[in-house]
């Protein structure tokens, strides 16, 4: 690549892990593409398992009050681009840092500030506009707002190089036999399930669904993924009687709980299964790479703005109607008038859609060549 830059990512870590595991693949992907990448978190323990391996060309530095700056090397390597992603407030010292050496070359690092992922039109109406900044050292400087999104006038979604490849020649019966996972029953017609939730107050009748029914009278194995969906389906079964008799007997309904997976694995999980429920930003998108038949599960907020995110969104992926009937049963919020009822679960028919809606992403730029792009022509 001819424009070699240096980034300098923000993260904070909130809740969840959304957060730095989209700072994580866009780190990554910048250093795919020869970028030099310093990645400031406040929290890097999920690193450990989300990335254990690291990758060539990003460094990880604490984000410390106040930060360490010498031992960053910024004076060796100022910044060509500084990212604070998800409105989290880059480090004034840091600033103040990149302001010193802009008066003395003359050259002002891009100011990016990565906005949260949505469907919503305001996406677009607001993508790439500029922020001028007010006070401090680097007053008169301009801020620009990116947002990812599904369509061509938004920045695009986190996709690496090579990424469809990969998912083609995917070798499920190997990945689950690394896993310590049995082979699925293909004569009884077993299907893979994953389950990577907050704590739906839909979650017991989905349970209980897969246990009278399974998928479409097909077995059903739930691979639950760990943290807060491993608990609240323990919690579940534990306390239902009911439900703990379905699962019990191991009939229609066998659940499998898992440890925490790499980024990469979390990828293998989703094309490894016949169908996927998924949370939060990145688990959508890769949701969406996947190409199977999913549910998302947007994070619940108290004015129920979640669900206004959530119709934008089904009205992109040009959901059926059966689909955005179990989102509405899915996400319906804490403590409503009445219990949510899941309608009946139709893979075939939202699989053909995931597909579609995928095919019409993979001829869009994705979100690095989105951004790279754009920060040549702020330079």
């Amino acid at each position: 690549m001819t424009d070699v830059r240096t980034w300098d990512i923000f993260c904070k870590v909130i809740d969840n892990f959304g957060d730095i595991g989209v700072c994580w693949r866009l780190a990554a992907d910048l250093a795919a593409r020869g970028h030099r990448v310093r990645l400031w978190v406040d929290d890097t323990s999920a690193l450990r398992w989300m990335a254990p391996a690291g990758c060539e060309g990003v460094r990880v530095l604490p984000w410390s009050e106040p930060p360490d700056l010498a031992a960053a090397g910024l004076a060796q390597q100022p910044c060509d681009v500084m990212v604070e992603a998800f409105g989290c407030e880059i480090a004034p010292e840091f600033i103040a840092d990149c302001a010193h050496h802009a008066s003395a070359t003359g050259q002002k690092p891009v100011w990016i500030n990565l906005e949260y992922l949505s469907a919503e039109a305001y996406v677009a109406r607001c993508h790439a506009l500029p922020s001028p900044v007010q006070g401090g050292p680097a007053a008169g400087w301009l801020k620009w707002f990116f947002y990812p999104g599904f369509t061509d006038s938004t920045g695009g979604l986190l996709r690496e190089s090579g990424l469809p490849e990969r998912r083609a020649h995917f070798d499920r019966n190997a990945w689950l036999a690394a896993q310590g996972l049995a082979q699925p029953d293909l004569a009884g017609g077993e299907q893979l399930v994953s389950l990577f939730c907050y704590e739906p107050p839909a979650l017991g009748a989905l349970l209980a669904q897969f246990g009278e029914h399974g998928l479409q009278g097909r077995p059903v194995r739930l691979l639950v993924a760990a943290g807060r969906a491993t608990q609240a389906v323990k919690s579940l079964i534990n306390n239902e009687t009911a439900l703990k008799r379905k699962h019990d007997g191991r009939k229609l309904l066998s659940i499998s709980y898992l440890p925490l997976l790499s980024q990469q694995d979390f990828d293998h999980l989703l094309w490894a299964c016949d169908m996927n429920f998924v949370r939060g930003e990145d688990s959508l998108v890769r949701a969406l790479w996947a190409g199977q038949p999913f549910v998302w599960q947007l994070y619940p907020q108290l004015d129920a703005a979640h669900l206004d995110k959530l119709q934008a969104f089904l009205d992109w992926l040009q959901a059926p109607a059966s689909l955005r009937a179990f989102h509405a049963a899915w996400n319906q919020p804490e403590g409503s008038a009445t219990a949510p009822v899941l309608p009946a679960l139709e893979p075939p028919a939202w699989q053909a859609c995931a597909l579609v809606a995928r095919q019409r992403l993979l001829v869009q730029d994705e979100l690095c060549t989105r951004l790279t792009s754009f920060v040549a022509k702020k330079r």
